[in-house]
């Protein structure tokens, strides 16, 4: 496990793996938005509190859920890199961040959109989950502009890997400030396994598109890297056997 840690950690290993598996994660992740959005917005039956406005949930948890989960990979790759001093990590965290901040933002927005007729308010700064997700984004942010404004790069990812580290404090805030704190938002139902507090027919759609939200990341987040593998690999043997004379000059 560790020799084989070690050889992903290898640019050249990592383009030649990432390349093999993007056409089946993209194809599974196609599969899985299909059957998620359909079973979210035509299989499950209207809430009977909230009508068909629940539907909105199919999207704004899992970005939800996704904002969390990406700064996690952040901050464990920023570890990663500056224990081990891995190329590979520090490119996963860089790329990690706009990816993100996307998913970050779509949580606010859809959380906002979705708040409206239950709340009957746009956003309430009285709302722990609210703002710790607000907090999220500008250390998603913070993160994006440190980077670029430091001009030694490798100076600037052991910067943002320290941020990312300093920053993951807010993540169980974010998780458990429905449980510390009074809020708007309701507590807990997906994890309640023993007894859920939500129909079956709309958690397995929810489920579904969570794994969908999951594989995107993937996804975007190999392209970006693979991008960036190149672009600091650029004059290595390898890229210039790889793509032939289009690194030329």
């Amino acid at each position: 496990m560790y020799k084989w840690f070690h050889q992903l950690g290898s640019p050249p290993t990592f383009y030649r793996w990432s390349g093999r598996w993007l056409p089946w994660l993209s194809l599974i992740c196609f599969v899985l938005f299909v059957i998620g959005l359909y079973g979210g917005l035509v299989y499950a039956p209207a809430d009977y509190q909230q009508s068909d406005s629940f539907r909105i949930m199919y999207v704004h948890v899992p970005a939800a859920w996704m904002s969390m989960f990406v700064y996690m990979v952040m901050a464990i790759s920023g570890a990663i890199a500056i224990i081990w001093h891995m190329k590979l990590a520090e490119i996963v965290m860089l790329s990690s961040a706009p990816i993100g901040a996307s998913f970050t933002f779509l949580a606010l927005v859809t959380g906002s959109i979705w708040g409206k007729p239950m709340w009957g308010t746009w956003w309430e700064w009285g709302d722990a989950r609210l703002v710790s997700e607000l907090i999220l984004l500008f250390l998603y942010i913070g993160v994006i502009g440190l980077y670029s404004a430091i001009d030694d790069k490798r100076k600037a990812a052991q910067s943002v890997a320290i941020l990312s580290l300093v920053g993951i404090i807010n993540i169980p805030i974010i998780h458990y400030s429905v449980i510390w704190l009074n809020t708007l938002h309701q507590g807990p139902t997906v994890t309640k396994f023993d007894n859920p507090s939500i129909d079956t027919r709309m958690l397995i759609p929810l489920l579904i598109m969570a794994v969908a939200f999951k594989l995107f990341y993937g996804i975007v987040l190999l392209l970006r890297s693979r991008n960036e593998v190149l672009w600091r690999e650029r004059r290595s043997q390898w890229v210039k056997d790889t793509l032939g004379d289009k690194t030329d000059g």
